[in-house]
């Protein structure tokens, strides 16, 4: 076993989307790929997910939406983050992200912005490079 730390990543699920196989599938190639994958489960609020992502001391904060409210949503991340003094966590996302938002969201500091249907090893290869 390597004596190099594991990455240590959250995926979430803010507000009423239901659609968990991304998150599903992630987690598992995640875990296959040697890295700490933790989820939330649905329906959380921003400052639940940042308290989790605190609390378990996560590398990457990875967003799921499949509600097309992705920038509301890592917006809304990002501030709970900052006031937990944890804007140093990377944020990536994914999900139903139209070319407009992903824009956005770039501008925002929030990486990867996947559309579904990425496959997973794309994300984690991503990932992988962020942490370098």
């Amino acid at each position: 076993m390597s004596a190099e730390r594991r990455i240590r990543i959250l995926i979430a699920k803010v507000g009423s989307d239901i659609h968990e196989w991304g998150p599903f599938m992630l987690m598992s190639a995640f875990r296959d790929a040697g890295m700490e994958a933790i989820y939330t489960g649905r329906y959380q609020s921003p400052e639940g997910v940042a308290a989790a992502a605190v609390a378990e001391a996560v590398d990457i904060l990875a967003l799921s939406d499949h509600t097309g409210s992705m920038p509301i949503i890592a917006a809304a991340i990002q501030k709970a983050l900052k006031d937990k003094g944890a804007d140093d966590i990377r944020v990536i996302a994914g999900g139903l992200i139209s070319p407009r938002d992903k824009e956005t969201l770039e501008k925002m500091g929030v990486r990867g912005n996947y559309s579904a249907g990425t496959p997973v090893e794309e994300v984690v290869e991503f990932v992988k490079d962020l942490m370098k």
